[in-house]
């Protein structure tokens, strides 16, 4: 893909997201881990629970939280696909979906992690 300045702020932005979870003890299992329309950014693992992490990464918080850029539609798709994976690899885990935002401000990344930002099975 062509390297626009927003694809590269979001290949930065889950860098930042990657650092952030491996800091608090998570695995990265997957990355763009893709199951028919869905694309999961980010799947990890911390003892016995599985997530699937959605990066939002937005060069300013001005038109609302990154979080709220996600549509019903997506998080169905993205509940479809870790599903997949779970069944794929015949995992016995707890399962969560977590936002994690990240707003660049003037000299620096901005990183919120939203635990259960969205659907509990």
């Amino acid at each position: 893909p062509l390297m626009t300045p927003s694809y590269q702020l979001g290949q930065k932005g889950e860098a930042i997201a990657a650092a952030h979870l491996i800091k608090k003890k998570y695995c990265i299992l997957e990355k763009n881990f893709r199951y028919r329309k869905a694309e999961i950014d980010l799947i990890v693992r911390q003892n016995n629970l599985v997530v699937a992490v959605e990066i939002k990464t937005r060069s300013s918080s001005f038109f609302g939280a990154p979080a709220s850029f996600l549509k019903y539609k997506q998080q169905q798709r993205i509940v479809e696909a870790l599903d997949y994976y779970i069944r794929q690899n015949n995992l016995e885990v707890e399962v969560r979906f977590d936002i994690i935002s990240i707003v660049k401000t003037k000299k620096e990344f901005e990183v919120e992690h939203i635990e259960n930002a969205f659907y509990h099975f």
